[in-house]
């Protein structure tokens, strides 16, 4: 099966399973891509650290303020580009540099040149000469970035008028080469690779399918594809790229969805077996899950272990009842402000 079939053929078993209508699932899939965009850029917050900074304003713990104010800019972006895409709004050099003065709203920086001074925190477009690295391929002139800008958002809006929304490949190959055009042009000083995932994420949104997450680990094939796409002038590498990066994160999340469906089925029958009984029972992997994010984070609440896990709350707080019934966890203090205690591990 090619890459379009298979990104059809999960796309509609993903519809069928109805993942996408769980509670919360756009809020906590949208932290996901914030969270793996910002990391490939240095950040070390991980998705359950950003729950707590994005919906309690908790910090985390050991991770730096320019690390944490990264992926608070970077979601107040999202939600700017999210009603640009529900209003269908036209691709135009001043909403990307509103957009990217967003992205860089708290960790921009003035630059003075020869030409004057610029700020990215203000999204202005840069005027100096950039290179990819030590020894790296050098982006286009300054000189030329603003009428590539232009030229490269006429593209983008004449074929986002002229597509088909049901025709969901065309879809996707209009935001990833926006995505690979937009860092490619590299119009800002900082900031290019999570504006241009930005773009790509917003033209997705636009046509109601499901947005692609890149993920940190495979930053190094990620950029690979980038390269190599510059080097051979061929765009089919980057779209390959982001069609397979696209069905891992799908099956991963069908696999994780079912598994806990098999858990939700298997902790029934051990509940109703054991329930009378001294028995040891062997903790299925939503349970060791919970277990690890509470060693990681002792406050972590219902609600959040809920959305990582990507289940509701009651299945979550019976999940809790069966480990602190095998002496497993235990609760110190009262709901509201008190502690999870791990008191001992079954394997």
């Amino acid at each position: 099966m090619n890459r379009e079939l298979k990104i059809l053929s999960l796309l509609a078993q993903f519809k069928e399973l109805g993942i996408d209508k769980q509670i919360d699932y756009d809020k906590f899939y949208l932290y996901s891509i914030i969270t793996h965009s910002t990391a490939i850029e240095g950040s070390t917050v991980t998705e359950v650290e950003n729950q707590l900074l994005f919906d309690e304003g908790i910090s985390a713990k050991g991770r730096s303020m320019a690390e944490q104010l990264m992926n608070l800019d970077l979601k107040a972006a999202y939600e700017q580009s999210i009603v640009f895409a529900k209003n269908h709004s036209d691709i135009s050099i001043n909403m990307l540099k509103q957009l990217s003065s967003i992205v860089l709203k708290n960790t921009g920086t003035t630059y003075q040149t020869a030409l004057g001074e610029f700020s990215s925190a203000n999204g202005d477009l840069r005027l100096l000469n950039v290179t990819a690295g030590t020894g790296g391929r050098s982006y286009m002139n300054y000189s030329k970035v603003p009428i590539r800008l232009a030229e490269l958002c006429e593209s983008i809006n004449q074929r986002r008028k002229a597509l088909i929304k049901e025709d969901i490949i065309e879809c996707y190959k209009l935001s990833f080469d926006a995505h690979f055009q937009l860092v490619t042009i590299h119009p800002w000083a900082d900031g290019n690779g999570r504006m241009s995932r930005l773009l790509m994420n917003q033209l997705q949104l636009e046509f109601g399918i499901i947005p692609t997450n890149i993920n940190k680990n495979h930053k190094a094939e990620y950029i690979e594809s980038l390269i190599a796409t510059r080097e051979n002038d061929d765009i089919e590498l980057f779209r390959n790229f982001m069609f397979d990066e696209h069905i891992r994160n799908l099956e991963q999340m069908i696999h994780n969805y079912q598994s806990s469906i098999d858990d939700d089925i298997k902790v029934d029958k051990d509940v109703r077996v054991n329930v009378h009984q001294n028995v040891r029972v062997k903790p299925t992997s939503r349970e060791n899950r919970i277990i690890e994010l509470m060693a990681e984070n002792e406050n972590i609440t219902v609600h959040q272990l809920a959305n990582a896990l990507n289940v509701n709350e009651r299945t979550i707080r019976r999940d809790i009842t069966n480990l602190k019934e095998r002496g497993v966890l235990t609760r110190i203090g009262a709901d509201k402000n008190g502690i999870w205690k791990i008191t001992g591990r079954q394997n």
